[in-house]
């Protein structure tokens, strides 16, 4: 071959080995698959998790972040209360998940199953027959925790929880409706057991219950020309010894004096032993004609929780100071199903409660950002701010910082923080001019709603999966209605009773 051929020849393979070269280029700069992160629960751990993950990561592009609830909205726990005593409208304290997290994938179902070792999550649906599985490369379990009623006769059928909107709307309802019944041609008997509200838990959500239902029915009596004050019992039974033991005996004995002075009979040092529809049992033998237990003295983790291959401690996940479940470097926790340790007091765990949850999710959104570009993690520390409680008719106790505040100005620090934390400034705006409503016109009593008390409620173990809520009186769960098994790290969750 000529020397002019063989350099045509040559020069026709330039081509081709530049495109192999491009080729190869092309697949090396391929850009990496995104991670996904996945969020089980829309209470505040999970929803501000997912917020400051969207802060941290969505603007990069760098995850997808699919966050999963049971509801399609966030609630603002806190004011729950005022919904039963019908202080605030029902919307104004819920922010829709999808306007919250604009850039989340927000799916609205039940986690039915969870596979560690499979890095899967399957999803139900009320209105589909077949699941959703839902793939991860970052897992937070953000499950919150359930109303527990330690298998107390008749309590779980009977008695109503405070832990969900549902359940407050609920309460609004029965309370209208016993007046109601009341205010009509009955015997003594009957009166008494309708007029009789009984409501079980001394700690935060059961005072601040307890004294915004006394202030409701009070109000509501001049509406019944049948009715008389005198008629009317609400009753407060608490475990130990003085209620809000979380803010000192000195707040609690104060609380105890309000609510005496405003007509709450509060028995110390006892316990519901159980519950009819004719009355409610005493732990020391007295029995209470009453129609009316309102449950906030116990709550448990999220069923399913129990059921993971994970070490726990008090029925909640262990995690360590990054907030990370141990042998399992891609599962993480926060909230009322995790066990948190407290660095600075060794051998203890940071209390299930919503500011404690709203810092775990910021540092957790924080150490999963670490991880995806190798920087170190940081070790979740908060010392609590204050507690703070309202106790009806402007008045409130308050420990910010070790001191101790009470009468109005308790009330008004309670109302300013947390509207201040509520979320969305359309929800600050409704909030505040119902508070100003309220101050100028009486209580609405229209029972606008009639919830089948027996279903729709998802804050016990056989009535739900899904709430994120923090309530007082926390104690190990029970779960006489989850069957489990789980193996290799797959967890399931199944009723024993059909249809359930």
């Amino acid at each position: 071959m000529s020397p002019a051929c063989t350099n045509m020849f040559l020069q026709g393979f330039q081509p081709t080995a530049s495109l192999r070269k491009n080729s190869v280029i092309a697949r090396v700069t391929r850009k990496p698959r995104k991670k996904r992160i996945v969020i089980l629960g829309g209470g505040f751990g999970g929803v501000y998790a997912a917020i400051n993950l969207q802060k941290l990561l969505a603007t990069d592009r760098v995850a997808e972040i699919c966050l999963v609830s049971h509801d399609n909205f966030f609630l603002f726990t806190p004011m729950l209360h005022e919904i039963a005593a019908s202080d605030l409208e029902i919307t104004n304290i819920v922010n829709p998940l999808r306007k919250l997290l604009h850039k989340v994938e927000v799916v609205v179902g039940d986690v039915d199953q969870i596979d560690l070792a499979a890095k899967r999550v399957l999803i139900s649906y009320n209105s589909r027959n077949y699941p959703q599985q839902i793939g991860y490369d970052h897992l937070v379990i953000a499950l919150g925790s359930v109303t527990n009623f330690y298998n107390l006769a008749g309590c779980t059928e009977l008695a109503l929880p405070m832990k969900s909107l549902s359940d407050a709307i609920r309460l609004r309802t029965q309370i209208l409706r016993r007046l109601e019944e009341a205010n009509s041609e009955c015997s003594p008997g009957d009166r008494q057991s309708l007029l009789t509200f009984v409501v079980a838990g001394g700690g935060f959500a059961g005072v601040e219950t307890v004294a915004a239902l006394n202030d409701f029915v009070r109000e509501a009596l001049p509406f019944y020309p049948r009715l008389r004050e005198k008629m009317l019992r609400v009753i407060l039974v608490h475990s130990g010894p003085v209620i809000l033991p979380e803010l000192g005996e000195g707040l609690g004995r104060y609380t105890q004096k309000v609510l005496t002075q405003r007509g709450v009979e509060i028995r110390l040092n006892a316990q519901v032993k159980a519950m009819t529809e004719e009355a409610v049992s005493v732990l020391d033998g007295v029995s209470i004609p009453t129609r009316n237990l309102v449950w906030t003295a116990g709550t448990a983790p999220s069923p399913i929780v129990s059921l993971l291959p994970c070490r726990k401690e008090r029925g909640r996940l262990l995690v360590d100071q990054f907030l990370r479940v141990p042998n399992w470097p891609d599962v993480w926790a926060v909230g009322d199903c995790a066990f948190v340790p407290d660095i600075r007091n060794p051998g203890k765990s940071h209390p299930p409660t919503a500011q404690h949850a709203i810092r775990e999710g910021e540092v957790l959104a924080q150490n999963i950002a670490a991880v995806l570009v190798g920087r170190p993690l940081k070790p979740f520390s908060f010392k609590t701010i204050g507690l703070l409680a309202s106790i009806g008719r402007r008045t409130g106790v308050a420990r910010i910082f070790g001191f101790n505040f009470s009468g109005f100005f308790a009330w008004w620090l309670w109302r300013t923080v947390y509207l201040s934390k509520l979320p969305g400034l359309d929800k600050k705006i409704r909030v505040a001019f119902d508070w100003t409503l309220d101050l100028l016109f009486p209580k609405d009593v229209c029972a606008v709603y009639d919830f089948d008390h027996h279903g729709g409620n998802s804050s016990s173990p056989s009535r739900g999966k899904d709430t994120a809520r923090s309530t007082d009186d926390s104690q190990s769960p029970t779960h006489a209605l989850v069957s489990s098994s789980g193996v290799n790290g797959l967890t399931t969750n199944k009723p024993l009773v059909a249809g359930m």
